[in-house]
């Protein structure tokens, strides 16, 4: 029954979203800062496949899971909302995925979903690739762990929602900054340029970070309930 009722998620978070707007546009970044992105995602990438290799070759339930997780990473991320020039506003799906999996783990599969999204939707570039890696899969996940581990043992339904909406705003705190290091306004340099970026996105952030915290919280309880055993697994190994 378990099994099922994941698969049936699975299938349902998987079908395809119509989306009008991208991530980090290609060809938007110069390329000194796309290759810049790509060098820092790299480390981090290494190590997500080492976890995720630890984490699933023992117990292939954990791979279903982890599918589960992608989807639901895929489908959030595919809902996008018109922003600053070149970019966009949208969920990021990626806090659920850190708060189960861990960071790490997320900087694979966010990767692969940018990746993805950039090929057959043509949202987001390969050029820009590893800065929205960086911003989603990578600075996001890391937050929403951290806060996840903080919290979870006062009150595990407030931990998760914090966890997705912060690591959601703060994924859009490092695309502004990306965007005012690469753009910096001749009379404010790139600190007036990030207040500009950032002022910008909140408006349409705010709520679609409130409004995924709320939907992870309901997402992790559903799995908690039918996922317990790897759960628990994930939970002392991470």
């Amino acid at each position: 029954m378990k099994k099922k009722l994941l698969y049936s998620l699975l299938l349902l978070m998987a079908v395809p979203t119509a989306a009008s707007a991208m991530h980090i546009a290609e060809g938007f970044l110069p390329v000194k800062w796309s290759a810049f992105y790509f060098i820092l995602c790299a480390p981090f990438v290494i190590m997500g496949i080492k976890s995720i290799k630890s984490q699933t070759q023992s117990n292939k339930d954990l791979k279903m899971l982890l599918g589960l997780v992608s989807a639901y990473c895929f489908v959030l991320s595919a809902l996008k909302l018109p922003s600053v020039t070149g970019s966009c506003s949208h969920p990021t799906g990626t806090g659920f995925g850190a708060i189960i999996f861990g960071p790490f783990t997320m900087a694979v599969i966010g990767s692969l979903v940018l990746l993805f999204q950039a090929i057959f939707l043509a949202h987001g570039g390969l050029t820009t690739l590893g800065a929205n890696a960086f911003s989603m899969a990578i600075a996001g996940p890391i937050i929403s762990f951290f806060i996840y581990k903080l919290l979870k043992n006062k009150n595990k339904s407030l931990a998760v929602f914090l966890a997705a909406a912060l690591g959601d705003l703060a994924t859009y705190t490092i695309t502004s900054m990306q965007l005012a290091l690469a753009f910096p306004t001749k009379d404010g340099g790139i600190l007036a340029s990030f207040g500009k970026f950032i002022a910008i996105f909140g408006l349409t952030q705010v709520p679609l970070a409130i409004v995924e915290g709320i939907v992870t919280v309901m997402i992790f309880n559903f799995i908690e309930r039918y996922s317990k055993d790897e759960i628990e697994i994930l939970s002392r190994e991470v």
